[in-house]
């Protein structure tokens, strides 16, 4: 039995895309545990471009069953857009897509709640990207929430729609002055959508104990990032959900001595969408070159990627906080023209120099970064295919992150395309 956890080290944004449909090659199960269509997944195939932001990416592989996990909040128009898209593009989703009975639903008014609370908090706005993502898992939290398989049973879904309406509406109209949102027309449409979604809600976990008994191969997909985890990210510059490999367990209901490999996909630099701390952020027009070298823009929201020098202090907390057994190292060729690299290894705070992450956003938005410079290597990595054959400075580069990161690499990553791939261990 194989059974492997991908996360993002970073704040989302790494390729993790990319990395889990090549492992996704050989497994037989991928599935996404956390997170909703406020994370975006891109896969690129001899040119072609998919882009996901709820189904796992491993449904590119014809041999896979994909699976939305207990832990994941859907938004059903956004899933029957992405079956519509792979159905036009001749990939068979009925059959290998399941919807775990226990995931929950995004409605209306969670979307209508997440924009207007944004901006009610005014300066205090973490920048959402508005999806309706935290106020379904505060439902969640707060036991109100609905899930997949109550959706499906009618007198059960109407009977708490209408409790459901009663709170939100009062919110809407004490609180923002909104009209209302009408039962009738919301139970109509969701009873209908609740019909769609049925032949994919089947009985998750006999299915995951299954593939456990029988040893077969499980990929657990994260979405966002190590710094994004409610729990352990910069809070509250965080999603909703955990994203580090323990809450990615938790999410798929499969148990930590399951797993065999944890995998940290990372980037050869440092990127982040929306608000919140960021040390090794660059400021200037010349940045890498320039954004489109890069093409920095989230997958989800097409918002443009702060980007700044690799973080090794963060990205060591990483490798401890998810028990990170490798690296895969993404975006390599990004940096292939640049005449001199940094790497932060150190911080500044209040006159004393620290190597761990502060405990708060506060204390980490005040900490200067100290680096240690790296000679570029001035050459295209695009097209090599095997490691030494990379320029002498990138493999130095290379490995100060393994050496103070404490991590191996076992993938690197020098382009978008699949072929654009150096393996250095086999995981599966």
């Amino acid at each position: 039995m194989s059974c492997f956890i991908v996360v993002g080290t970073q704040w989302g944004d790494e390729g993790k895309g990319k990395i889990i449909d090549l492992l996704s090659e050989k497994a037989h199960h991928v599935i996404r545990s956390q997170g909703g269509n406020n994370a975006g997944h891109t896969v690129q195939i001899k040119g072609k471009e998919y882009k996901f932001n709820l189904i796992p990416s491993g449904i590119l592989h014809p041999q896979t069953t994909c699976y939305l996990g207990p832990g994941t909040v859907i938004d059903l128009d956004v899933l029957f857009q992405e079956i519509a898209f792979l159905q036009k593009e001749g990939i068979e989703v009925l059959n290998r897509l399941i919807i775990a009975p226990q995931a929950h639903i995004i409605f209306p008014y969670h979307i209508l709640s997440d924009k207007l609370f944004e901006i009610r908090k005014g300066e205090l706005a973490i920048g959402t990207t508005g999806r309706g993502i935290g106020p379904c898992y505060a439902d969640k939290i707060n036991r109100i929430g609905i899930t997949a398989q109550e959706l499906i049973m009618p007198e059960i879904f109407s009977h708490l729609l209408k409790g459901n309406l009663i709170i939100k509406n009062e919110e809407f109209s004490k609180l923002y002055q909104v009209a209302p949102l009408h039962y009738e027309a919301l139970l109509n449409e969701y009873l209908e959508k609740g019909k769609r979604l049925a032949p994919f809600v089947k009985n998750y976990n006999q299915m995951i104990a299954s593939a456990l008994k029988h040893k077969e191969t499980i990929l657990l997909e994260g979405a966002q990032g190590t710094y994004l985890d409610v729990q352990l990210g910069t809070y509250p510059y965080v999603t909703s959900s955990s994203t580090t490999a323990g809450g990615l367990c938790a999410g798929a209901g499969i148990a930590p001595n399951a797993i065999n490999h944890i995998l940290g996909v990372i980037k050869a630099y440092t990127t982040r969408v929306g608000n919140g701390p960021f040390p090794t952020e660059l400021h200037g027009k010349d940045i890498f070159l320039s954004h489109l070298k890069a093409k920095e823009y989230g997958t989800t929201t097409g918002r443009k990627r702060r980007i700044g020098w690799f973080d090794a202090v963060l990205a060591k907390n990483a490798v401890r906080l998810n028990g990170l057994q490798s690296l895969a190292v993404t975006k390599l060729d990004i940096l292939d023209h640049l005449e001199e690299l940094f790497i932060c290894t150190a911080y500044e705070l209040d006159g004393n120099i620290i190597d761990f992450v502060p405990s708060t956003s506060y204390e980490l938005n005040k900490v200067k970064p100290i680096y240690q410079k790296f000679a570029g290597w001035k050459k295209n990595t695009s097209d090599i295919l095997e490691y030494n054959d990379l320029p002498v400075n990138a493999k130095k580069y290379l490995n100060a992150i393994e050496t103070i990161c404490e991590a191996p690499i076992s993938i690197l990553s020098l382009g978008p395309d699949r072929e654009q791939t150096i393996i250095l261990k086999n995981l599966l």
